[in-house]
């Protein structure tokens, strides 16, 4: 309840909730503005909004230095996440450790459809999200080491909507639901490995 420092704001007057600790830009976005101040942008995209095929999957990727997407780590295929995560360790080995880094990642495994990750499902379900989910976990750890070896890393784990599976008679992602605006969130810090 009430308010509470922003982590990353982009300069403005009037902001109620920048405080000394907050990380200001003088830039339009977060990619830009961590681009101004050094960082290489690395963007590794997922669902549709990424697919460059397309003129929207060009608008978020457009900011970054670099942006990845292939069917590979779309929403159909079943090892998606193990294919991003691959993508980023090898993005972020092939760059100097002393450069900064600000790694997006679209995890696409979790979206709909996501029957594939439970055997036997023929339709989408808390049970195959809980299965998808399960599956996800279990393919970071490659992307932590390598976060790790590179130094200290400042991470957000969130997602950008949530899912309804039958409450209230709604299904999917596009609609006014509370399960569907009720998202995760967590920050955390990956010490430097040893």
């Amino acid at each position: 309840p009430g308010l509470h420092p922003r982590l990353f704001a982009m300069r403005f007057e009037g902001s109620e909730t920048t405080s000394p600790d907050t990380c200001v830009l003088d830039a339009p976005d977060l990619v830009t503005g961590l681009a101004a101040r050094g960082y290489h942008t690395v963007c590794i995209g997922g669902v549709g909004f990424f697919n460059k095929r397309n003129p929207l999957g060009n608008v978020l990727p457009g900011l970054f230095a670099e942006s990845h997407w292939s069917r590979e780590m779309g929403v159909t295929d079943p090892r998606s996440t193990e294919h991003q995560v691959a993508l980023a360790v090898r993005r972020l080995d092939a760059l100097p450790r002393e450069q900064r880094v600000f790694l997006f990642i679209n995890v696409s495994a979790l979206h709909q459809p996501n029957r594939h990750y439970l055997p036997g499902a023929t339709r989408d379900s808390r049970d195959s999200h809980a299965a998808a989910l399960e599956y996800v976990d279990s393919q970071l750890p490659p992307l932590f080491d390598a976060l790790r070896r590179r130094g200290p890393a400042f991470c957000i784990v969130c997602s950008d909507h949530g899912t309804a599976y039958g409450e209230d008679g709604y299904t999917g992602h596009r609609l006014g639901h509370p399960v569907v605006w009720t998202v995760p969130y967590a920050e955390f810090t990956l010490p430097a490995a040893p």
